[in-house]
């Protein structure tokens, strides 16, 4: 009869059900960034490269050329 009290306490149990809920939340955010991050990749990338070339035409003296 006691291990059949365990089994029934095992089966109330909800404690590794938040858990699974955390996981599923982390990974639900992780899995949005990476959304955002693909789709501005390419606006950030373009911004740096402008960045770039303004800092050497400024490096080799040709202000505002």
């Amino acid at each position: 009869m006691k291990l059949l009290n365990i089994f029934k306490h095992f089966a109330k149990d909800e404690d590794g059900a938040v858990t699974v809920d955390w996981v599923v939340l982390t990974a639900a955010i992780v899995g949005l960034g990476l959304v955002v991050m693909t789709t501005i990749r390419p606006g950030i990338t373009g911004a740096a490269n402008s960045i770039k070339a303004d800092l050497d035409d400024a490096a080799a003296g040709n202000f505002g050329n």
